[in-house]
């Protein structure tokens, strides 16, 4: 069984594989949209017909259909597409497999999986087998399931220099990361944005990217997280309220701030694993095996007093949390009122617990 090949390589390759079924499997809305352009334009290329479909609304016969027809503008197979495809692999999973195992030439299926897909199906092992599977999801460390923070700031080296003509350093990568966070599609317009500042002949320093990307947007999220960690949460409802105030969206926000909480869980997680393997506990290690950084190192230990401020029960509540509250501004609490109630819920469980003295 084909292992997958991770989003970063096929938008690097040049050779595309002679599969009927493609499956363009993940979460991560910017490679997915350049996972998905590059597949329609080798459609293209090759003179092919695109069909493109929405996985709630396609039913197997349409699909069928357009792919058992030989294209009328070309000599290759036709391609269908079926967008946010995850209810249609559930409504129609013995149909796919039967159409992985045919070997079908007539036409090439693309499918935009968002959800996880189970290695020990029918269907994933036919797609490994006869077809193509694209892993569109943040890079993943050969060991454990942390994200490859190595891999990606490669990536941001080389995208830079590709798209945008900019020469980034280690320091300048880190220092992007810093203020962004791991959205691969929030860093491309960051980058975007440098690169009118940026002399194109010259490596960019870090205070350029602090002065172009940090800006005061990005210094009051900061500050707002690191009020809201500290467990004053007077200071962070009235960061929010100033970022909101000013044309940001809660959804916007949520990425920065759901990337730096995270680690407060992971770090948290970190303590319990050498708990549980009898050493003694080490908070500096097990912060740098959340995904702190030890520099600067007002900031590391900054890291340490909110860890502490937060508990061990709240910050391993933390992926619960983030997880509750992602659903709900993807599903129930989209409107901006009630995304910024959800941010605010967030905040208020963060904040200081009254002590025995105040409660009294």
């Amino acid at each position: 069984m084909a292992e997958p090949i991770h989003a970063f390589d096929f938008l690097e390759t040049t050779e595309f594989p002679d599969s009927h079924l493609i499956v363009a499997l993940g979460d991560e809305p910017f490679l997915k949209r350049l996972v998905m352009l590059k597949l329609k334009h080798w459609g293209e290329d090759a003179g092919d017909d695109v069909a493109e479909y929405v996985g709630k609304t396609a039913t197997w016969r349409d699909v069928s259909d357009e792919l058992s027809t030989m294209s009328l503008f070309g000599s290759g197979p036709r391609l269908v597409v079926i967008q946010a495809a995850d209810e249609f692999v559930s409504a129609h999973r013995p149909e796919l497999e039967g159409f992985a195992a045919s070997g079908c030439r007539s036409g090439r299926l693309i499918l935009d999986v968002a959800k996880s897909m189970a290695t020990n199906t029918n269907l994933y092992k036919a797609a490994a087998n006869s077809g193509f599977i694209i892993d569109c999801k943040l890079p993943v460390a050969s060991r454990g399931k942390s994200v490859d923070t190595g891999r990606i700031r490669k990536w941001i080296q080389a995208w830079a220099k590709l798209q945008h003509g900019l020469q980034l350093n280690v320091e300048a990568t880190e220092a992007i990361l810093d203020l962004v966070g791991m959205e691969l599609g929030l860093i491309d317009q960051e980058i975007a944005k440098l690169a009118l500042y940026a002399d194109p002949k010259e490596k960019v320093s870090v205070d350029l990217i602090h002065r172009v990307i940090g800006g005061w947007r990005q210094k009051t999220t900061w500050e707002m997280l690191d009020a809201a960690a500290s467990g004053n949460a007077a200071e962070a409802l009235a960061q929010l309220d100033r970022l909101l105030q000013t044309g940001e969206h809660p959804i916007g926000l949520f990425g920065p701030i759901s990337w730096s909480l995270r680690r407060f869980a992971a770090a948290t997680r970190a303590v319990e694993r050498q708990e549980k393997a009898g050493t003694r506990v080490n908070l500096s290690q097990a912060m740098l095996d959340g995904g702190f950084r030890r520099w600067p190192e007002d900031a590391f230990d900054a890291g340490q007093r909110q860890l502490r401020q937060l508990g061990r029960d709240r910050a391993g509540k933390m992926y619960q949390w983030l997880l509750e509250t992602d659903l709900a501004l993807k599903g129930s609490h989209s409107t901006p009122d009630k995304a910024r109630f959800m941010l605010e819920q967030l905040i208020f469980r963060m904040a200081k617990r009254p002590t025995a003295r105040a409660r009294s």
